[in-house]
């Protein structure tokens, strides 16, 4: 069974993301083939892909490589994001099912459960749902897709703490919510703004190398 170079472009991302490719790295078909167990056409695809999101760059004589992004370009995207997440809940307020409501509503009980008992390994994550179904809710295919791709590219450049007041966080969360279930665009757009400005200093940019080897369960690229 052809494994599709979707799969592939989203295992090579995580292990970008996670650091299993250190920026600057090496990244030759052969040995991506190797490693995900496929052919090196998917590997290609993927390549090509992950280079228009910009993990990835082509080097004269060394061919793909993992991207080294500057603290430039990390900061133009937390202030990129810090617009489109406010844009996304204001749509969300006008297009939103209810289904989404119900994922959205059964999310913050979660966060605030989780906030009370100081699970903060469980709030990172819930934190991303909720925003990743924030984004869906706002029925716009190319402001959903950015901001995906954003989410991925900010965990690769940064490392975010834990809010110092995890119960007011995700009381923003439900008021964002009430917001977008109201209807109140300006209102939603307006709360997710000052969310999003106060969660962006919570993030610190991770310390890159310009190393070029890598790690990998086949060896080095």
């Amino acid at each position: 069974m052809r494994i599709p170079a979707h799969a592939v472009c989203t295992a090579i991302r995580d292990d970008i993301v996670s650091g299993v490719f250190a920026p600057g790295g090496r990244l030759t078909e052969e040995l991506l083939a190797r490693r995900y167990g496929v052919s090196r056409v998917p590997v290609r695809e993927a390549l090509r892909t992950l280079e228009s999101e910009g993990f990835v760059t082509s080097r004269r004589h060394a061919g793909a490589c993992v991207a080294e992004p500057t603290e430039q370009e990390a900061a133009d995207l937390l202030e990129l994001r810090m617009l489109l997440e406010p844009l996304a809940a204001a749509r969300a307020a006008r297009r939103r099912t209810e289904a989404h409501l119900k994922v959205l509503r059964g999310l913050v009980r979660l966060g605030q459960e989780r906030a009370r008992q100081g699970q903060g390994e469980d709030l990172r994550s819930l934190g991303g749902w909720f925003h990743e179904t924030l984004a869906q809710a706002s029925g716009s295919p190319g402001l959903i897709a950015l901001l995906t791709q954003m989410r991925h590219k900010i965990a690769w450049m940064y490392v975010v703490e834990a809010p110092e007041r995890p119960v007011e966080s995700w009381a923003e969360h439900g008021a964002i919510v009430d917001a977008v279930a109201r209807g109140d665009a300006e209102r939603a757009r307006a709360l997710t703004a000052g969310h999003a400005e106060r969660a962006a200093r919570a993030h610190r940019p991770r310390v890159r190398t310009s190393q070029h080897a890598v790690n990998t369960a086949g060896g080095r690229l």
